[in-house]
């Protein structure tokens, strides 16, 4: 059962919010609910569902809900790990993500006492995040020094190793993201050695279009040259969004529409990850939304989180780690994101 406190007083307002919105990110909630039943191997009852609370089954899967701890690097700098994973613990939180094993964490702390901490806290470390590449040699980066980053991943336990650099290492070319694509089937390789996945996190200018072919969406380039066995995606569910708001049109002004949704419901098991991020829509924003809490903006995630986990054999193979790059309160944020989310719930 996951551990959750009493919701948030905000909480109905918020649901209430959501409910008249009645859109998913970017598209329409028939968007979403057609491409929910369409891909091969779906549950029959795929596309149901609605949004707000009630007595069905939850939509968050239990024990599947984590949270990037980029998103509490404030209160990790500051107050250490134990009474940041204490707060976590708290709120209902059953996983953890991390973004470097200190963040500037008041006082020094080994991989053993992390590992050990998390878990007196009930947090499973899921996984983190490592920079690609970098020009020092000496860099902490999967290029540069891949057997220790996987000797760490190792050390915490962890079962996802991943970065949240684009693979524009060699440039937006076709055959520069090929490359690319070469090194990531090679970290992939190396971590399935260890019994770990590798990963790659998105940002928005991954569905941006190859400056020598912008016929080819260079996102679709990475996915067809990894190798579906040994690299992996974690996909940011925000960005993803971003990227349908920026890439919907080639560079010549003709339509090249997308949906983010249907790229995980294509190949599931290629997403063991995803990061939940909301915003609100903002058309004279660069990238079309205001980032905000979880439940505070236009992104539907109790249909997108719906379609996935509804996909037979699906529903726990999945790991939901809430985010925001720039959380007004980090521990508010952590808190109304989690309330929100285990309040949804499914279609009785």
């Amino acid at each position: 059962m996951s551990r959750i406190s009493q919701p948030d007083p905000e909480l109905t307002h918020r649901l209430t919010r959501r409910g008249m919105l009645g859109v998913a990110a970017g598209a329409t909630a028939a968007a979403l609910v057609g491409a929910a039943a369409s891909p091969a191997g779906a549950a029959p009852e795929a596309a149901t569902g609605t949004t707000g609370h009630g007595r069905g089954r939850p939509v968050l899967p239990p024990g599947r809900l984590g949270i990037q701890l980029y998103s509490l690097r404030d209160k990790v700098s500051t107050l250490g790990f134990a009474p940041v994973f204490a707060e976590l613990e708290k709120y209902g939180y059953d996983e953890v993500e991390f973004a470097g094993y200190t963040q500037g964490s008041a006082g020094p702390i080994t991989l053993a006492q992390l590992k050990r901490l998390a878990r007196d806290h009930g947090l499973n470390p899921i996984g983190s995040h490592v920079g690609y590449y970098a020009d020092d040699p000496n860099a902490y980066t999967f290029a540069q020094n891949l057997t220790k980053v996987l000797d760490d991943a190792q050390a915490l336990g962890l079962k996802h190793i991943g970065t949240a650099s684009g693979p524009f290492r060699y440039g937006s070319t076709v055959d520069a993201w090929k490359r690319a694509a070469e090194e990531f089937n090679t970290y992939g390789a190396a971590a399935k050695a260890r019994g770990m996945k590798f990963y790659q996190h998105n940002h928005s200018e991954e569905f941006s279009f190859a400056t020598d072919n912008p016929k080819v969406r260079l996102y679709d380039v990475l996915l067809r040259e990894t190798d579906p066995d040994l690299v992996f995606l974690e996909m940011d569910i925000f960005w993803a969004y971003s990227g349908q708001f920026r890439f919907s049109k080639r560079p010549d002004g003709t339509p090249a529409p997308f949906e983010p949704l249907n790229y995980v419901l294509r190949q599931p098991h290629r997403y063991p990850l995803f990061h939940v991020k909301d915003g609100v829509s903002d058309p004279a924003n660069t990238y079309g939304y205001r980032m905000t809490d979880v439940g505070d903006g236009d992104i539907d995630y109790q249909k997108f989180i719906s379609a996935v986990t509804r996909l037979r054999g699906e529903r726990l193979a999945h790991h939901w780690q809430a985010e925001h790059d720039q959380p007004a309160e980090s521990f508010t944020f952590a808190r109304r994101s989690s309330a929100y989310l285990h309040s949804l719930r499914e279609k009785c």
